[in-house]
């Protein structure tokens, strides 16, 4: 199930502001992923290859759950309209077929004169940290998203 749109401007923003997102990673997400990148790295794609690593079993790819990120600033917060700068990811263990990712996206500081929002990225399964960083976004003003809507006196609802 793709995560409902919602559309914050600059001006909605405050430090703490924080959304989650929760994702089941299945066999086809991994296999999908692949196909798309190309990165067929067996450990991600075959269990025989897998459970000779010290993993023990397929994982998948860093970037998938990374990705998971992304739909979250793309989605939600800040949603449309926001506009990746940059991405630090630091990964911290692995995640498995079958594991529930919490995606926590929180405001940690605003950039008013160049309209940039930093934001804490952590990526959980269970109560261990498997990913975390910091993205950098610019995030629309609500007269530059919609300049007919501020001259009629609205704005969105």
């Amino acid at each position: 199930m793709l995560p409902e749109l919602r559309v914050l401007y600059f001006e909605d923003l405050e430090v703490g502001l924080t959304e989650i997102l929760r994702k089941e990673i299945s066999s086809s997400d991994v296999v999908g992923f692949a196909e798309i990148t190309g990165d067929r790295n067996p450990i991600h794609l075959s269990e025989h290859f897998a459970a000779r690593t010290p993993f023990g079993t397929r994982i998948a790819h860093g970037l998938y759950t990374a990705g998971l990120i992304s739909a979250v600033l793309g989605t939600r917060l800040p949603g449309p309209g926001a506009v990746y700068i940059s991405q630090t990811l630091n990964f911290r263990a692995p995640v498995r077929i079958g594991d529930v990712v919490e995606v926590k996206v929180e405001v940690a500081e605003l950039i008013p004169e160049r309209r940039r929002a930093r934001l804490a990225c952590t990526c959980s399964v269970g109560d261990e940290v498997v990913l975390d960083g910091e993205a950098l976004v610019k995030v629309p003003k609500k007269e530059e998203a919609d300049p007919l809507a501020m001259r009629m006196g609205g704005g969105r609802a």
